[in-house]
């Protein structure tokens, strides 16, 4: 197994599929307009395929699909069954706004996929198109219980807390949840690229979204037997006995346990959300470099991994958005939305 400068394995990769999202979320995509990924710079699902089965050579088994909103990228199901199909790979999963599941879970079941990750920060109508201008909880909804048909088992529900906006959701978020039998996971607002209306204020720190959700149901018992150490939720039992995750990456950061790497949609590999610049894997690939090239740039490239980006954050006095709007403009990379999430 390959290991960083700090012992981190290479253990995980998340794979964008695309940029487009069909909503806007305030935390992730507030601005007016954006500079999409030209389509032909887009990996083909061959590249795809080649990039995951060199990672899982390597030591990955784990590997996560995104956007954007991935399920907006045409003939996904057939780039799942690929995947599937990789020897070694013991987990394949996809995030999803959840808006479009409905019509797709049976489809991505089939086609292989082991697990789900839906998005929901309201139940409310109106906040939701508030916060994501076009949504509609409704939607998710209905796609949560696609996800149940089809099969899925071990389906998350994440949520992004924000103080002034989805403060009052939680509890009800916990009971949806638990009425389809899913895990909650909250996580705390991040000062990443694309969140340019962050400000420390609107964080919830983990520790008041447990106490919230503790005097709600009876209690909270920290959890840790047979936890994934690389795990980013830090999970726990409440009262009536559900079962949540919480998400501390701002106020306190697990960078030391962090096993995860990216690949945005056109092939820019990233060891870390908050990092800088990534390599370009697209132009390894379509200049010719073989697979045992593309082995030793991944390994080279982990090897020499010293990213520690959110705990670095943490220590920034007056801190505030990571990236402008200005540098925002001039590389689409630095965005949430391109890298994936």
């Amino acid at each position: 197994m390959i290991r960083d400068r700090f012992e981190r394995p290479l253990g995980a990769l998340r794979i964008s599929v695309t940029d487009r999202c069909n909503l806007r979320c305030r935390y992730c995509m507030p601005a007016a307009s954006y500079r999409w990924l030209p389509t032909d710079s887009l990996l083909t699902f061959d590249e795809v395929e080649r990039v995951a089965r060199a990672f899982v050579e390597l030591g990955v088994r784990k590997i996560r699909l995104t956007g954007g909103e991935p399920l907006l990228r045409p003939g996904l199901p057939d780039l799942v069954a690929r995947l599937a199909r990789l020897p070694g790979l013991a987990d394949l999963a996809l995030t999803t706004n959840g808006t479009r599941l409905a019509e797709a879970a049976e489809r991505l079941r089939a086609a292989g996929l082991h697990r789900l990750t839906i998005s929901l920060d309201t139940l409310d109508d109106a906040a939701m198109r508030a916060l994501t201008r076009h949504g509609s909880p409704v939607d998710v909804r209905a796609g949560l219980a696609a996800a149940a048909a089809a099969g899925f088992a071990g389906t998350k529900l994440n949520t992004v807390v924000m103080r002034d906006t989805n403060l009052d959701q939680l509890e009800g978020i916990v009971r949806l949840a638990a009425a389809h039998r899913i895990e909650p996971r909250f996580i705390e607002y991040m000062d990443v690229g694309g969140a340019l209306e962050w400000e420390p204020g609107q964080v919830v720190p983990g520790a008041e979204i447990v106490a919230r959700l503790a005097a709600a149901f009876g209690g909270a018992e920290r959890l840790s037997r047979g936890e994934d150490p690389h795990a980013p939720a830090r999970r726990w039992r409440l009262g009536d006995g559900t079962v949540i995750g919480v998400v501390t990456s701002t106020t306190e950061p697990f960078c030391g346990a962090c096993d995860r790497s990216r690949l945005t949609a056109d092939g820019r590999w990233f060891r870390c959300l908050y990092a800088p610049s990534g390599t370009d894997l697209r132009a390894l690939l379509r200049g010719g470099a073989d697979d045992v090239e593309l082995r030793r740039v991944l390994r080279q490239g982990w090897a020499a991994r010293e990213d520690r980006g959110a705990e670095l954050r943490v220590g920034v006095p007056d801190r505030g958005a990571l990236v402008p709007l200005t540098r925002l403009r001039a590389d689409p990379h630095l965005e949430m939305h391109v890298r994936g999430g």
